[in-house]
């Protein structure tokens, strides 16, 4: 009976990925207070756009999310061009990649603990994953930048699509810990929230069977990093002369990647699952910010 207890003990232990997460989760949602008044934090850091999907409204947000200061912007009333946020993103983009993706998202957390859950898990066939997976490089072009941009109405503001009809983490982190600590706030709760409810349950019990389905079809922030994947600084490396194809590293992939085909995918999240299963350590990461070559001295005449 000790040594099972000890064993429980050792299931439990954090890996390095769950810990950044966590961390990352407390630093971004600092505001503790929040959730217990049910307010929102107002203080200068509101200004600074952090790299991952976090609500605004989210009661312990210290930051702005990137995606929703994106939408204010291309449709406030004087609807400029945000260079602010588009530069942040860029070069979050260009630094990190989809490694925010992998170790500093909060919701991409909730996903993670969600498919732990016992049940059997999906494995969606190739000719239904891979259209599917474009979903959400139209969702960061229509409901984020076209819609904001270009559909006004007479107040001559335009809403945040994105998080008004679709982001489950505003749902998730803003709206309902409001409306829990706020009773004047729940009887304002109409058919719009419904539905924002509707779309978080259901992403949420799609996220027990598939791994990261938010991540994987509808992510706008995930498809922004995506486009900076291959030539990123941190870039993932296999060495085919110790690769084996034992394909290991595809099994434990949570996006599916084809890992021995093209370990930059614009899927992959850097959680380094692959790295840590490979038998033979021919996997591994890296940042490449590009070699100087050795200066020449000129030849003499």
């Amino acid at each position: 009976m000790p040594g099972m207890h000890r064993y429980r003990l050792r299931s439990f232990k954090l890996s390095f990925q769950r810990k950044v997460q966590l961390i990352s989760a407390v630093l971004i949602n600092g505001y503790a207070v929040g959730f217990a008044k049910g307010k929102i934090f107002t203080g200068g850091t509101k200004a600074v756009c952090v790299p991952v999907l976090n609500c605004y409204s989210c009661p312990g947000a210290l930051g702005a999310c990137p995606i929703g200061s994106l939408q204010a912007v291309l449709g406030g009333a004087s609807h400029r061009f945000p260079f602010y946020v588009l530069g942040l993103l860029m070069l979050f983009g260009v630094v990190l990649g989809r490694l925010v993706c992998g170790l500093l998202c909060p919701f991409g957390l909730v996903q993670e603990l969600l498919h732990k859950i016992p049940s059997p898990k999906l494995k969606v066939p190739k000719k239904i994953d891979r259209p599917l997976r474009w979903l959400k490089y139209i969702v960061l072009t229509v409901m984020v930048i076209l819609l904001p941009a270009f559909a006004v109405t007479d107040t001559g503001v335009t809403p945040p699509y994105f998080c008004k009809y679709l982001c489950p983490a505003g749902t998730l982190g803003g709206g309902i810990p409001l409306l829990t600590a706020n009773p004047s706030l729940r009887a304002l709760a109409g058919a719009l929230f419904s539905w924002k409810a509707l779309v978080l349950a259901l992403i949420l019990l799609a996220c027990v069977f598939i791994p990261r389905a938010f991540c994987r079809y509808l992510c706008p922030l995930g498809a922004f990093y995506s486009l900076f994947n291959r030539f990123g600084f941190y870039q993932m490396k296999l060495d085919r002369d110790k690769c084996v194809g034992c394909k290991k590293c595809e099994r434990v992939c949570p996006m599916a990647v084809e890992v021995t085909k093209d370990i930059n995918s614009v899927e992959c999240f850097r959680c380094g699952r692959c790295r840590e299963i490979c038998p033979t350590k021919a996997i591994s990461s890296r940042v490449d910010i590009g070699r100087r070559q050795p200066s020449q001295k000129p030849e003499k005449m």
